[in-house]
């Protein structure tokens, strides 16, 4: 996938987004916390076909169901690895 960041100081972080089967969207994170998801038209179109307005609670909960490894498995896997670099003397 290819990102672009862009900025409206003081208002906004745009990251501009193409999937590799060529589909365009943006997400948008305004400054005061709300995220924006802007679907582009297929072919040919710079206007936006549909803006999806996300509260921050709504945000993190798609987030967790993007991940491709649920968050739990993601943190058992980190403890497993400082396991390791510690020797497997985690607290007792």
């Amino acid at each position: 996938m290819e990102i672009d960041l862009s900025t409206v100081p003081g208002r906004a972080v745009l990251h501009h987004c193409r999937s590799r089967d060529g589909s365009r969207f943006a997400l948008v994170v305004r400054a005061d916390g709300v995220r924006q998801i802007v679907v582009y038209h297929a072919v040919g179109h710079d206007a936006p076909s549909q803006t999806l307005t996300l509260e921050p609670d709504e945000a993190d909960r798609l987030a967790e169901l993007l991940h491709s490894t649920p968050l739990r498995d993601r943190l058992a896997e980190l403890e497993r690895r400082v396991d390791e670099l510690t020797g497997g003397h985690g607290p007792a």
